[in-house]
């Protein structure tokens, strides 16, 4: 039997949302040092534009910017044909990008707050593995990866729709492996507290309340990658519907 490693990923097509900065960043990154063509996409399209030149630059793979919000059906039906257009296929899909925005309240959390962290967390992941689950089973097969978040089962009053919203990307994880099987593989990551940009806003309580693990740290933002290589790789070639837990041991 063959040892399968993340070699296997040269040449395939990898999109992934939120993949400007941060946690996505260091997916792109590793995508594209093991050969994969990368589709960035993110909000801003600068932030993606600046790490496509810097990618295609250092690893001499294509890189496609693109702008979305993946609250936006629209746009995630845009982002899709896009990528379908200019490779033909894809490969690997990381529903990466995420939102968890403060509120002073339970009471005070309104309603278009709500939805937009439903919408970002839960309907875009939705429809963009729908999309390209059932392209991905009708053809060639591939490897959808959710990034799902420790609130999902540690949840706390700072972030109760956020925790639901990823509490729900773990259901359909599950539920789409059942629909896309057996060409597509679907997993999730269920992170904890990683040192990426957003952090900068922690107060010292709060990162200390976050190193409160068997660790004793938060994640750096690359130490996503070899959960993320095992999952878009044949490595992991009889899991689906599996959820890994990347947390420092969050008791």
């Amino acid at each position: 039997m063959a040892v399968a490693t993340a070699a296997d990923l040269a040449g395939k097509v990898t999109v992934v949302t939120g993949g400007s900065r941060g946690m996505g960043k260091a997916m792109v990154e590793a995508f594209a040092a093991n050969g994969a063509d990368v589709v960035i996409a993110s909000r801003k399209l600068d932030n993606c534009e600046r790490l496509a030149e810097e990618v295609h630059r250092s690893h001499g793979v294509r890189a496609l910017p693109v702008a979305c919000n993946v609250s936006d059906w629209e746009q995630c039906d845009a982002l899709v044909e896009t990528a379908y257009r200019e490779f033909g296929r894809v490969d690997v899909l990381v529903n990466n990008a995420g939102l968890s925005p403060l509120y002073p309240s339970l009471a005070e959390h309104g309603e278009a707050l709500f939805d937009k962290v439903i919408a970002v967390n839960l309907k875009g992941p939705f429809r963009l593995a729908s999309l390209i689950g059932t392209r991905m089973a009708e053809g060639d097969g591939g490897s959808l990866i959710n990034i799902t978040s420790i609130e999902s089962i540690r949840p706390n009053a700072h972030a109760l729709p956020y925790a639901a919203a990823k509490a729900g990307l773990k259901v359909l994880t599950e539920g789409f492996a059942q629909a896309f099987g057996p060409k597509v593989r679907v997993n999730a990551i269920q992170c904890g507290p990683f040192l990426t940009d957003i952090s900068a806003a922690w107060t010292s309580e709060i990162r200390a309340e976050f190193e409160r693990n068997a660790l004793g740290r938060c994640g750096e933002a690359d130490e996503v990658v070899g959960a993320v290589l095992y999952f878009a790789s044949a490595a992991s070639s009889f899991c689906t519907g599996a959820v890994l837990r990347l947390d420092g041991g969050v008791r």
